[in-house]
């Protein structure tokens, strides 16, 4: 196993420029650590090389390596205002009092739903689930919706991924004597919203260092979970019933953290390593039918939560129906569960049409437009709110900036951003918020989401970028990188090392999957499969074969650079997956990126 020279500051097997534009960066690790944890562990000194570069000390090896939730997980109350909510939740069941969960229609909002519903089916009490249409009533608690659910007879509403910042909505609510428990974890201001309880990590009034505050809100939920079960036993509720085993639910925690990009270190690490176990069973009706209809055969990890199931989530509320997937994700019915299942994985389809289209035209819009260095911003009138999303990701990765996407009607624009590494781009929307730009707004370092007058859109456009520019303090230019763990052979790429490497998952933000550059692979044979992905063969100099594909790649420089490398000799860099169909034991690399080995890199 060839392991490149790594040399700091300086450009990875000297890639300055990459077929997509990038620089090539290796990752930072301490050799010597690296050569203790093989020698120590009897690992491969890549391995060891990989545990050295995420930080991983000697002593923190074997927690990292199998994290478990009995050393992890805290004890709830450490969060302000969590005995509160489980004391008034728990309340409500032994009272029998009418309940509501308020859920984001998001994959974090419809687990952190899912998750509360099955709990109190299994404590004995009802549920009512209400997901907000994204077009007819916009992100979080609304007063029309909350009015509505006190007229039902509903006495307790639980907000869960969203709440923090709704201070109007539930100020009507609490003037109808309609209690609220906020469950979130979105970016608060210094005051809070009028509530029972508002639970929430990131409340500026919790510790920075707390460990907590890269919770997604589902893993918030989880922890009220616990603490309301805690209740409920202490009142002795148990007394004639089951009590219920929460870890049966950790699919639904596993799935909500991974594709809410939350880091996956801590608390997130062990709630998703233990969660995709559970997730492996297919115990959820909910989770197996999306995972059937996608034609998902192998057990399921963090790629297939995050990349297939978590899109199918989705679908409904983007494009089709809010409160699908927190329908699918509750139910028990095998049947409903088909059914549900192929109805979102129809809507996806239809989001991946709207996608490229927007895609597409925001592309043009903003190539090459004076937005400064430090924000993209694109505009459009009809664009559908539902994909605005995952376009402002697309962005993002195309121009390595923090991008904005704003879908127009009648006057008013709801947009959707995402950010890069060292721009809090929450925390300027909030601002933008205070400032009056914005008729509301919120989210978190990597990702928001706004409501803003297109008359004020320029002013808006101004103000973002200057936040953004003071964050970075005149910090260069953002440079297009690929970060790189190390670099192998195609002879290196074997099922043995995908075995080693999938130990260090799961695998996300904080956690990135290993990346490796293959050295001086020629491309044998590249073709055009599926809409616009290129699948290669690539060979080493001794002859040795590796599949590889880079999906979306027909249209941009890097399929032009594979399809057309003319057999000259390449640094491939990419991901290191299995690869089990019709039951082989190979390896496939799935390419994020490449250049010509030598001096025409």
């Amino acid at each position: 196993m060839a392991l490149a020279e790594l040399v700091q500051g300086a450009a990875f097997l000297g890639v300055e420029r990459s077929f997509s534009g990038r620089l090539w960066r290796a990752r930072p690790a301490d050799e010597r650590l690296a050569l203790a944890h093989a020698q120590t562990r009897g690992l491969p000194e890549l391995i060891g090389r990989l545990l050295a570069g995420r930080g991983i000390g000697l002593e923190e090896a074997d927690a990292f390596l199998t994290p478990t939730l009995r050393t992890l997980l805290p004890d709830p109350s450490v969060l302000k205002d969590m005995d509160k909510a489980a004391d008034r939740i728990a309340r409500a069941v032994r009272d029998g009092e009418r309940v509501a969960v308020f859920g984001d229609y998001d994959v974090d909002g419809a687990t952190s739903s899912a998750l509360l519903a099955r709990f109190f089916r299994a404590v004995g009490a009802d549920l009512r689930v209400y997901i907000p249409d994204r077009i007819a009533e916009g992100y979080g608690p609304n007063a029309p919706a909350l009015l509505r659910l006190k007229a039902e007879g509903i006495g307790l509403v639980v907000t869960v991924d969203c709440g923090v910042t709704a201070f109007e909505p539930l100020a009507a609510a609490r003037d109808a004597g309609l209690e609220i428990v906020v469950v979130d974890h979105h970016k608060a201001e210094p005051g809070l919203p009028p509530a029972v309880a508002v639970v929430n990590p990131n409340r500026l009034d919790e510790p920075a260092d707390g460990g907590l505050n890269g919770l997604a809100a589902v893993g918030v939920t989880f922890l009220l979970v616990v603490a309301v079960n805690r209740a409920l036993r202490a009142a002795g509720w148990y007394a004639d019933r089951p009590e219920p085993d929460l870890k049966e639910w950790l699919d639904l925690v596993a799935l909500g953290t991974v594709c809410d990009v939350v880091p996956l270190v801590g608390l997130n690490r062990a709630l998703v390593s233990q969660g995709l176990k559970v997730l492996a069973r297919r115990s959820n009706p909910g989770i197996a039918a999306l995972a059937d209809v996608a034609g998902v055969t192998e057990r399921m990890d963090a790629y297939h939560v995050g990349y297939i199931v978590g899109p199918r989530v989705n679908a409904g509320g983007r494009v089709g129906q809010a409160d699908l997937g927190a329908r699918i994700l509750t139910t028990d019915d095998a049947r409903e569960a088909f059914d549900l299942a192929a109805r979102l994985h129809a809507y996806n389809g239809e989001r991946r049409a709207l996608e490229a289209g927007v895609l597409d035209e925001a592309i043009s819009q903003v190539e090459g437009a004076a937005d400064g260095p430090d924000l993209v911003l694109a505009v459009g009138e009809g664009w559908h709110p539902g994909v605005i999303g995952i376009v402002a990701s697309r962005l993002k990765e195309r121009f390595n900036r923090p991008a904005c996407v704003v879908a127009l009607s009648d006057g008013m624009g709801k947009a959707s951003g995402r950010s890069v590494r060292g721009v809090d781009l929450g925390a300027a929307v909030i601002a933008a918020r205070q400032e009056g730009l914005l008729v509301n707004g919120g989210g978190h370092a990597m990702a928001a989401g706004f409501t803003v007058e297109a008359a004020k859109l320029p002013a808006l456009r101004d103000f973002l970028a200057d936040r953004i520019r003071q964050q970075r303090d005149g910090a260069g230019p953002l440079v297009p990188t690929l970060n790189l763990d190390a670099a192998i052979t195609v002879r290196a790429a074997t099922p043995d090392l995908v075995r080693h490497v999938c130990q260090l998952g799961p695998f996300g933000t904080g956690n990135s999957e290993p990346r490796f550059a293959v050295m001086d692979a020629r491309v044998v044979k590249a073709d055009v499969v599926g809409a616009n992905h290129v699948r290669c063969i690539l060979t080493g100099s001794d002859g040795s074969r590796l599949k590889s594909i880079a999906f979306r790649a027909l249209d941009n420089d890097l399929g032009k650079g594979l399809l057309q490398s003319g057999g000259r000799p390449l640094h491939v860099a990419g991901t290191l997956r299995a690869d089990t169909w019709n039951g082989n034991d190979g390896v496939q690399l799935l390419i994020d990126d490449a250049a010509f080995a030598g001096p025409a890199s």
